[in-house]
């Protein structure tokens, strides 16, 4: 190439070039863009949520980006597959020369209605207390009988099934299989779950249905449904869609189960596990037997030698006591005293203890510590 041609050129730094671009972009604003919602990422340390509109028609891709205290306003939690309407425009990371589409609003195509109205009536239905962790129920820890409501051909229907056989034979089934989306779902509903809840030993009653799109799964967000759920006489597990979806029938229900296979482990136990836990109890029941024998035997062995022990120990504790009053008999004795020295004078049967009491020449008794006396008295002195 000539010297003069290049010299012509009109040459751009990168950073130059992207900078130009990003104004050109930047023009390109408040536009509506319709799409599937994919690669959702969000993280609550980032500022910003990236997620990715898809066209599922042409698989076409737009890269998107959203202000996450905006995204976090979306009631319910946007997930990936929901299709939209975002409102924004486009902008360019003069960094990596990249493009994405700044979004402003977003708008769920068909359920975005729906979902405003279940915001409002969980709201509502919260205020009333019907989602009140107070009023949960505990589950029976052995059912006489489990009512499972789920749809016809549902494999909701033989998970549940299946996993409750499986942990607890025992147990009775007691099976509805009703409609559980569409125009009568809802009073489908109701109805299956007043008479499952009424059926003769059902303690517990499972609502299972499989995953579903957000319009299959309205009918158990239904305010009937919902009221009906929280005022079953029996506890209530909520095993609707996948873990997820979030309808109001899981905010009532007694329990929540994330699968259908995980309801039927929360309602009746492990046939096994019983069996197990009762061996260990049996062995810690015989261990303690044992101790405790162990125990009365000792103390049996320890009371004969205190028995057998016990009349010499008492014969000798008399006897001591016996020498001790018979001490203190001597010592309080009057003959204790006659030996002494002392006498004792009777005049007739009384004890003469004052001169003034026998006249001269009467007769008296002196009793001395060995042997006594007979006198007569010659002199009284006063």
């Amino acid at each position: 190439m000539e010297p003069e041609a290049a010299a012509e050129r009109k040459v751009y730094a990168v950073s130059a070039f992207n900078r130009r671009l990003a104004g050109y972009v930047g023009r390109v604003r408040d536009v509506w863009v319709e799409g599937e919602v994919a690669e959702l990422r969000r993280n609550p340390a980032w500022a910003t949520v990236f997620l990715t509109l898809k066209d599922a028609r042409t698989g076409a891709c737009l890269p998107a980006t959203m202000q996450r205290g905006r995204f976090d306003r979306i009631e319910p939690t946007l997930t990936e597959g929901e299709r939209v309407q975002a409102n924004g425009g486009l902008q360019l990371y003069e960094a990596r020369g990249e493009l994405s589409f700044r979004v402003a609003a977003i708008e769920r195509v068909g359920a975005g209605d729906h979902a405003a109205r279940l915001a409002e009536l969980k709201r509502t239905l919260a205020a009333e207390g019907l989602f009140s962790p107070e009023r949960k129920r505990p589950l029976p820890r052995f059912p006489r009988a489990v009512g499972l409501l789920t749809g016809a051909d549902a494999a909701a229907r033989g998970d549940v099934i299946a996993a409750i056989t499986t942990r607890y034979p025992a147990v009775r089934l007691v099976v509805a299989e009703t409609r559980v989306q569409g125009p009568f779902a809802v009073g489908a509903i109701t109805s299956t779950l007043a008479r499952l809840a009424a059926c003769d030993g059902v303690d517990v009653v499972i609502l299972a249905r499989g995953g579903g799109s957000f319009e299959d799964l309205l009918p158990f967000s239904d305010e009937r449904v919902v009221r009906a759920v929280a005022a079953c006489r029996v506890p209530v597990v909520s095993a609707v869609g996948h873990e997820q979806d979030e309808p109001l029938c899981d905010l009532a229900a007694d329990v929540r189960a994330p699968t259908p296979t995980a309801a039927a482990r929360l309602v009746v136990p492990d046939l096994d596990e019983l069996r197990s836990g009762l061996a260990r109890a049996l062995q810690r029941l015989e261990a303690g037997t044992r101790r405790t024998l162990e125990r009365d035997r000792g103390r049996l062995a320890r009371s004969r030698e205190r028995l057998t022990a016990a009349p010499g120990l008492l014969l000798e504790r008399r006897r001591a006591a016996l020498d001790r009053a018979s001490v203190r008999l001597q010592a309080l004795s009057p003959r204790a005293t006659l030996a002494r020295g002392y006498a004792i004078v009777r005049a007739g049967d009384a004890v003469l203890r004052d001169a003034a009491g026998v006249a001269e020449g009467a007769r008296i008794e002196v009793e001395l510590a060995r042997g006594a006396l007979g006198a007569r008295v010659e002199d009284v002195r006063p």
